[in-house]
């Protein structure tokens, strides 16, 4: 799972990036507002943690702008603030986070609350899907690469939206035909691999990469 920590302080972001990735969460850091807000876009990230005070925009103004946008109002945010006034954390609540923790906390404490959110989270799968700038929404069968729209047909945009699922694991032939086919018989290995073929002359982006497994299948990467 991805998760974006925008916090203008370096020593906290190394200690959450330590922790965060020790879990084996994917981190993506920011240090001011306006940035946090366009790789919040960029990434579509599971989470984000969110400090109060941050350069350009603070993290109030974040938040807003984060709830009023279609692409983003589903990703849950912890604020994270020095101030321990009951009116801040009113605030927060009132403008869409779903946690709050002050400063100093416990990274322990942190990670069990990240946790507890996400778990929250997973009763209802979101339709949105991102690996590099590649973001796919499965409720509008839209597909963007690096802010550009792609007209994919079905099949590919199901295809995709598999692989993105599965960034990082190899897919095999057979599991594409499984899910994508639903196994029928006259669809033959070249019908996938003229699909695959189809997919990497559409989605141009140098973020990710659909790799050929000889003999196994693909797989969907995101080049770091």
């Amino acid at each position: 799972m991805k998760i974006l920590v925008i916090e203008d302080e370096e020593n906290i972001q190394k200690l959450l990036y330590l922790n965060l990735t020790h879990e084996k969460f994917e981190v993506v850091q920011s240090f001011d507002g306006r940035d946090g807000l366009e790789k919040a876009r960029t990434h579509v990230p599971d989470l984000i943690i969110l400090d109060i005070n941050l350069p350009s925009i603070d993290g109030i103004q974040v938040c807003k702008n984060l709830k009023q946008n279609e692409r983003t109002r589903h990703i849950p945010v912890i604020m994270l603030s020095v101030r321990k006034e009951e009116i801040d954390r009113i605030l927060g609540f009132e403008i869409g986070a779903d946690d709050y923790v002050t400063k100093p906390f416990s990274p322990r404490e942190l990670l069990l609350r990240v946790k507890a959110v996400l778990k929250r989270g997973n009763g209802e799968k979101q339709p949105f899907c991102t690996v590099g700038d590649v973001f796919l929404d499965e409720s509008s069968f839209e597909v963007t690469a690096a802010g550009k729209p792609v007209i994919l047909t079905p099949k590919e945009f199901y295809l995709l939206k598999y692989l993105m699922r599965n960034k990082g694991r190899v897919v095999s032939r057979d599991a594409l035909l499984t899910h994508i086919w639903g196994y029928t018989t006259d669809v033959e290995t070249r019908t996938i691999d003229a699909h695959v073929k189809s997919l990497r002359k559409k989605i141009i982006s140098d973020t990710i990469a659909i790799k050929t497994v000889v003999g196994m299948g693909y797989k969907l990467t995101e080049n770091v």
